[in-house]
């Protein structure tokens, strides 16, 4: 028997984050995807033992300020994308406000610690939102189209398809066969 499972990342990272911290009895609060927040100091012998306890989850506590910006970067375009109605300004505009730094800045700090453009992350990060609504959701392309803000159905397959190497519907018939030649193994 097989069990197909949908979840969300951000949500499961966040729920062992606050087990984790709670174990310790820290005031602390979550402020977006990967920033917390404590009210007081934190003795070094609990930040080590903090530090592995998240490891162990594959969660990695950020000390340098390239890769803090880089962590604040990427919590400003998740929390972007997982919004209802995506802003309608320019990526660039957007992340320079958010993060009140200059954009060529926030760029080569990206490129420079990931190794990749903050625009190729958007478009893979956009592709995996636009592959969660196929699998979860029942919204026509054009609904998911307009609701990732892509100015058209074909730019989005373009893109999928750049990203995944399918497009969009044959994507969806793949999985609907995944699943119906795995239920009839069953």
């Amino acid at each position: 028997m097989k069990l197909y499972l949908s979840y969300n990342f951000d949500k499961a990272c966040r729920t062992i984050l606050q087990e984790q911290l709670d174990k310790f009895n820290f005031k602390y609060t979550l402020e977006g995807p990967g920033i917390v927040h404590f009210a007081d100091s934190m003795p070094m012998h609990d930040y080590k033992l903090l530090q592995e306890q998240l490891q162990h989850y594959g969660i990695e506590i950020v000390d340098n300020q390239k890769a803090i910006m880089v962590q604040k970067i990427k919590g400003a375009i998740l929390a972007m994308l997982a919004e209802k109605d995506m802003p309608q300004i320019k990526i660039s505009t957007y992340l320079a406000m958010q993060l009140n730094e200059n954009y060529r800045t926030l760029s080569n700090v990206f490129n420079e610690v990931c190794h990749i453009s903050i625009e190729s992350f958007i478009i893979i990060q956009k592709i995996e939102k636009v592959k969660q609504l196929l699998v979860n959701e029942s919204l026509s392309l054009t609904e998911i189209s307009f609701l990732m803000n892509y100015s058209s159905v074909a730019h989005l397959s373009n893109q999928f398809k750049k990203i995944t190497g399918f497009n969009p519907t044959v994507f969806q018939k793949v999985l609907q066969n995944k699943r119906a030649l795995t239920n009839n193994i069953n």
